[in-house]
């Protein structure tokens, strides 16, 4: 007896136990009813396979949310997320809506036994390629047909239970053939099934007492292209539609919805095809969009050939050219010398050309023109810009030579001609010479002069002495001697007040105070003035200036009226007298 107490005991503390824990666990859980039409409808919890809605329509819970996911071949598949509260039941009420309409044939059957609660998938294994579960596919015995039905072919079969794949396999169902499998062994056998023969049109869903169709239909899947023919950069429009597919996707543009259009640009020619995958098999589409790559260029001059002349440093002729071009199916335009440029255009050019020294000017400037697109594109063109014309010296630098009183006394001496002015001549002889590249033809006339002192009869020989002297110097500096001629004046044509003053006036390297004390000494300026030997060019006519050298280190020994020797010379001698002293 004592044994059967403890028994006893022991049997009520274990039902104390298991009515404490599951008031606790119903306490810290909440429930979840569902109430689904149609009943057959397949429940998915939080992605795992459950069961059909009528074998299993209320849910333990933990308390959150949770995604319910319901199915149901022929009907708009559902999706709810609930918010389950600890202890307290919730409802969920949904109606799949119909969706297709009859399939028509022809048929073949596939029978699936030992999966009552399973989900059965075709080509997928995500809720929406469910085709039914186990417990109404499972057999065919006279009028109560429990059957899938399926266009003829080859399908990838997936039997699901909770977050486990039971079986996966290929399935082949000829026309008017049942294949029978069995899971988890899978196919077992195929027979002949009469009743394929006879079906014309079968809902995809349909139940009754003790039976069940499920009849899936084939996808359906067409794409076009509303421009065919692109140039590079230009898009077209892509449109498709599908049916009976949950997976559809157009390479190479990505996973679509099952109906739409979309913007395409693509950079070569690309052929889109369209896939709509679903429980009935695969259906496919495609259109091509050409691509025009080809860049088509026009680059012109107008005119192809310019003149330019230029004379010293004063361009007298300068024409200008006008480049145009066109660049057809191009994206980016550049012009070597003007860079990027639009797509078409014109430029007006002015053009100076390399050649810089005197001579003739005979030159090509290339213009390319290089043109690309985001297609692999590209084109090249070069027109050539022809330039003639002349570059002609300028005025030389040229100034008049000055020589110390009577001097020279022969043409053995060139004491007479002093520093500064073999630097003058020198210049004027690198002058000349460049000149004569361009004008071989061109002479130089110097031009001896003499103060007003003393007899024409000493005073012209004496002026040719000093253009001879000159001529000499220039020769030595590499002027041909047949490009020179003198001539002599004497003290004829002399300077006068007048004139020279003129000259001081316009002296710019004379400052104020300079041309102050210059001016005192007048007299002996003017003197100083004449005793020169005068440049003129003969191709122009134009004369050396006649600018004194006030500030050359000699600039004494020029304007000596007396000579360099105390009474020497047969110009009219007078006391020594220089400017500044």
């Amino acid at each position: 007896m004592r044994y059967k107490g403890q028994v006893s005991r022991l049997l009520a503390s274990t039902a104390l136990f298991v009515v404490v824990v599951g008031i606790s666990t119903f306490a810290q859980n909440g429930e979840l009813k569902l109430h689904v039409t149609p009943k057959q409808a397949y429940v998915y919890l939080d992605g795992r396979a459950i069961s059909e809605a009528s074998k299993h329509h209320s849910f333990r819970l933990s308390a959150g949310e949770h995604k319910v996911e319901l199915v149901n071949y022929g009907y708009q598949p559902v999706t709810r997320t609930v918010t389950i509260t600890p202890g307290k039941t919730t409802d969920l009420e949904v109606a799949l809506e119909a969706a297709g309409g009859k399939v028509s044939g022809p048929f073949g059957a596939v029978t699936i036994k030992g999966a009552p609660r399973d989900a059965v998938l075709l080509n997928g294994k995500t809720p929406e390629f469910v085709v039914g579960h186990g417990d109404e596919l499972n057999f065919d015995l006279w009028w109560w047909k429990q059957e899938l039905v399926v266009p003829p072919g080859t399908y990838e079969m997936t039997v699901q239970h909770g977050d486990k794949d039971v079986w996966s396999g290929s399935v082949t169902a000829a026309a008017n053939e049942r294949v029978i499998v069995k899971i988890p062994k899978g196919v077992s056998k195929t027979v002949r099934w009469k009743r394929g023969e006879k079906l014309a049109a079968v809902p995809r869903f349909h139940a009754g007492v003790a039976s069940a169709t499920v009849a899936v239909a084939k996808p359906t899947a067409e794409l076009s292209a509303t421009t065919a023919q692109l140039n590079c950069g230009d898009t077209s429009q892509l449109k498709w539609t599908s049916t009976d597919a949950p997976q559809v996707e157009i390479n190479p543009v990505g996973p679509v919805a099952a109906s739409g259009d979309q913007t395409v640009q693509p950079k070569q020619t690309t052929t889109y095809q369209l896939t709509a995958v679903g429980p009935g098999g695969t259906a496919t589409s495609s259109t091509t969009v050409n691509v025009n790559s080809a860049i088509r260029t026009n680059l012109e001059l107008s005119p192809a050939e310019i003149h330019y002349k230029r004379v010293g440093d004063k361009v007298i002729d300068d024409d200008s050219t006008v480049l145009n071009w066109t660049a057809t199916n191009a994206s980016n335009v550049s012009i070597d010398s003007l860079g990027m440029v639009d797509p078409s255009g014109s430029r007006t050019l002015t053009i100076t050309p390399q050649k810089t020294d005197p001579g003739s000017v005979n030159e090509t400037v290339n213009y390319t023109l290089k043109a690309t697109n985001d297609c692999g594109g590209t084109e090249t063109q070069t027109v050539a810009l022809h330039i003639v014309g002349t570059i002609e010296p300028g005025a030389l630098v040229m100034r008049s030579v000055y020589f110390p009183t009577d001097r020279p006394r022969t043409l053995k001496s060139e004491a007479a001609l002093l520093p500064s002015e073999q630097e003058t001549l020198k210049s004027i002889a690198d002058e000349f010479k460049k000149y004569l590249t361009f004008k071989p033809d061109a002479h130089l006339m110097l031009s001896g002069h003499a103060d007003r002192r003393g007899p024409q009869a000493y005073n012209k020989p004496l002026s040719e002495r000093r253009a001879e002297l000159a001529k000499r110097f220039l020769v030595e500096q590499g002027v041909p001697e047949a490009n020179i001629d003198t001539q002599a004046f004497g003290k004829e044509n002399n300077l006068t007040d007048d004139q020279v003053k003129q000259l001081l006036d316009a002296d710019t390297t004379l400052s104020a105070e300079q041309r102050e004390k210059v001016i005192k000494k007048l007299g002996n300026i003017v003197l100083a003035y004449n005793r020169r030997v005068d440049l003129t060019l003969s191709s122009t006519g134009q004369e050396s200036a006649q600018v004194y050298p006030f500030n050359s280190p000699d600039f004494a020994r020029l304007v000596d009226r007396n000579g360099p020797k105390q009474g020497s010379g047969v110009e009219l001698a007078a006391e020594k007298e220089k400017i500044g002293d």
